[in-house]
């Protein structure tokens, strides 16, 4: 049984087909299948809350968490149930993901898979983002997909960073243009936390049914 964990790592890490492993380590296809959805399951257990991975955060004297939305690519499957996969703005079929790291880019909490042309502020309505970071006492900095996500009625309780949107018929304002390059350069570590998880490639394009996308990236991300 000591070679159970191996054959999840190598399905994890390499993305290995389970034929393969079976024909290559002389174990039933079957049971190699049951390893890995029993040890995904064991391991998305402990993936942290969100409210637990922000107060953390808070402890070690945190102030500010990155947060972004990514797609991890899925097969193009036909029907209406597959429809709203479709990511618009990726051009493919996809499930959306929330992803929040502390400043230097270290993954702490992975929000659970969803139809890939969620966007990301509907995404963080949906997950209470915004009330979570208040009461962990944490802000955080995002790009303009989060634009509207924090509305307080006092700007100086905005806990959500998200910078400054040109339209048709504004312009930005050098010092807004210059306060966006800043946000930017802050927020930069986050593609750090993406990259990190997408070393495993499994998640370069999930080929499992949909549904087990968020046990199958809890692990990846603890």
């Amino acid at each position: 049984m000591q070679a159970e964990p191996v054959h999840e790592l190598a399905m994890l890490r390499h993305d290995q087909r389970l034929l393969d492993l079976a024909g290559g380590n002389n174990v039933p296809e079957s049971t190699l299948r049951r390893w890995r959805d029993e040890m995904i399951g064991l391991l998305a257990a402990k993936a942290p809350r969100l409210d637990r991975a922000l107060r953390q955060i808070a402890r070690r004297g945190g102030e500010v968490v990155l947060i972004d939305g990514t797609l991890i690519p899925t097969r193009r499957r036909t029907g209406t149930a597959n429809r709203p996969n479709y990511s618009g703005k990726h051009h493919r079929h996809g499930l959306h993901f929330l992803a929040l790291t502390d400043e230097r880019g270290k993954l702490i909490w992975i929000s659970v898979a969803r139809p890939g042309r969620t966007h990301d502020a509907t995404a963080a309505r949906h997950d209470k983002i915004v009330e979570h970071l208040k009461a962990a006492g944490l802000g955080a900095l995002a790009d303009l997909g989060f634009i509207g996500v924090d509305k307080p009625k006092n700007p100086d309780d905005l806990v959500i960073v998200t910078g400054f949107k040109a339209t048709r018929a504004r312009k930005l304002t050098p010092g807004q243009k210059q306060a966006n390059r800043v946000l930017a350069a802050g927020r930069a570590p986050v593609e750090h936390g993406f990259a990190n998880l997408k070393t495993w490639r499994i998640l370069t394009k999930l080929r499992t049914d949909p549904c087990r996308a968020t046990t199958s990236c809890e692990p990846c991300s603890s």
